[in-house]
């Protein structure tokens, strides 16, 4: 969507838009309530500053409709536009055999353990980074790793954000 586009459309249109980054249904309603913005850097700030918000029942809730990593699917019904975001930001996790085991292993592990799924922003990362990054982040005290996935989240949103929105 063009920044022009975006400042013309309808409230509802707008927060559909911006639902498709991140299903945080404040985070969506209060960049939108802020239009018209002057450029995509601004939007880009107001988006950044929202995510510093969001509280932890948000974002687990996000989770809850969030692909695991290493998987095509998520719990709920994504649109056809987070489907493509998701398979864009995993295009470097391979689907052998063994990664696939150790992806599904660690997942449980993290689950079981955090009582959530394991979020890392996986663009550019490639299969051995995000199974490094999912042993390292098993050991972390919950706290501290709620501050991580708020972190993955937010980088997750922004980058989606500044793929679909243009000059």
């Amino acid at each position: 969507m063009q920044l022009v586009e975006f400042n013309q459309a309808s409230l509802k249109d707008a927060i559909r838009f911006l639902k498709h980054c991140v299903q945080i249904p404040s985070w969506s309603a209060e960049i939108a309530a802020q239009r018209p913005c002057a450029s995509i850097e601004a939007v880009m700030q107001s988006a950044k500053q929202q995510a510093a918000t969001w509280t932890w029942e948000e974002i687990k809730a996000a989770l809850d409709n969030h692909p695991r990593i290493g998987e095509k699917k998520a719990q709920a019904e994504l649109s056809e536009i987070e489907k493509n975001f998701s398979n864009r930001e995993q295009s470097s996790i391979t689907a052998d055999e063994e990664t696939q085991l150790a992806l599904l292993k660690g997942n449980i592990a993290y689950e079981k353990k955090y009582g959530h799924i394991f979020l890392i922003k996986a663009s550019g990362l490639s299969s051995e980074d995000v199974l490094q990054a999912l042993k390292y982040r098993l050991v972390n005290d919950p706290e501290i790793e709620k501050r991580i996935v708020h972190n993955q989240l937010t980088e997750i949103a922004l980058l989606r954000l500044s793929q679909e929105l243009q000059p």
